[in-house]
């Protein structure tokens, strides 16, 4: 997609602070975050909205969410458990899909939050 934002960041035409990247996959911090940590992952491949995937594209979202609790670790927020069992830490994900669902940039991606609350735009 020519006029796609994530489009370009996927082919590195428009530059971004990539964490993560496979041969499906890139994930990079979000330029306006809402909490300490923010970051998108985004399937390389143009998928406009989750309203648009279809079974050729089951892998793909596979990988998406499969990476979410790696970058979670890589970024200090995964849940971890003190003495007592008692979970802390943690993260949100949340995907937008349409105009009434939020979505601002039309091509398929995760958010993926964390950090200290509370947060910005709770979402």
């Amino acid at each position: 997609m020519d006029n796609c934002l994530f489009c370009k960041i996927a082919s590195r035409k428009i530059p971004s602070s990539i964490v993560y990247e496979d041969d499906d996959l890139l994930a990079f911090k979000d330029i306006n975050p809402a909490a300490p940590v923010h970051l998108l992952i985004i399937p390389k491949m143009h998928i406009a909205t989750l309203s648009e995937a279809e079974p050729a594209h089951h892998d793909v979202l596979g990988k998406m969410l499969a990476l979410v609790p790696r970058l979670a670790h890589d970024h200090g927020i995964e849940v971890k458990y003190d003495a007592q069992g008692n979970p802390t830490g943690g993260f949100k994900t949340l995907i937008n899909s349409g105009p009434d669902g939020g979505q601002e940039v039309y091509h398929l991606h995760l958010h993926l939050y964390g950090g200290p609350r509370p947060w910005r735009g709770q979402h």
